[in-house]
């Protein structure tokens, strides 16, 4: 939060240096603090790739199907903003800034993500001693709710986002491991950053 707040001022770091000093805190936090909790395990492997490359799809598909589509006033309006990719212009044309980029969508924001949303979020509102909820626990109320504020995180994209949610927390239902949510989200976060790369639609690195 404290790197959205910086961005968004005019003390805005150079794009080179706000990749590097994301990444790099980031990981350090995860690394340090964090590691104790990170279970990368995915007995499941076959099947979290499998649901990854699927979500990718179900991401880019509306968009392709339907030109013009996410300019709709319920994607695009005062409250959810206009998609729009977080780099600079000038980042786009920056190798080292590409690469950082995707560094931090493929390897960092899913351990990130997945420790917050469904393993911390969906089992304290559960229960507030949320360590003693297992993984994968369930109730509509979590299940639902975590959904939601997923979707609430992608902006514009609330639509694919709500549907990624749910496919998310379903599958952390299902195989109950952090490690396979974690393969599941980078697997498909590395094809969105492949296809953002390759066919110049930025607006998908949010």
């Amino acid at each position: 939060m404290g790197f959205v707040a910086l961005q968004g001022s005019r003390f805005r770091l150079p794009e080179l240096a706000a990749q590097v000093a994301w990444v790099s805190v980031v990981a350090l936090v995860l690394i340090f603090i964090a590691r104790p909790v990170i279970d990368l395990r995915a007995p499941h492997w076959p099947l979290s790739l499998l649901i990854g490359a699927v979500v990718f799809g179900i991401w880019i598909a509306p968009d392709l199907l339907f030109p013009g589509y996410r300019h709709h006033w319920l994607f695009e309006n005062a409250i959810l903003g206009a998609p729009s990719g977080a780099l600079t212009v000038a980042g786009h044309s920056q190798p080292w800034v590409l690469a950082l980029r995707g560094v931090r969508a493929v390897l960092v924001v899913p351990i990130v993500e997945e420790l917050f949303w469904r393993a911390w979020l969906m089992r304290w509102t559960i229960a507030p001693a949320f360590e003693t909820v297992p993984l994968g626990a369930y109730t509509p109320f979590a299940f639902w709710a975590v959904a939601l504020l997923f979707a609430s995180e992608h902006g514009s994209y609330w639509d694919v986002g709500l549907i990624t949610g749910v496919i998310y927390n379903a599958w952390m239902v299902r195989s109950k491991s952090l490690g396979d949510l974690i393969l599941t989200h980078a697997v498909t976060n590395a094809c969105l950053s492949a296809y953002v790369i390759a066919a110049g639609k930025w607006e998908y690195w949010l």
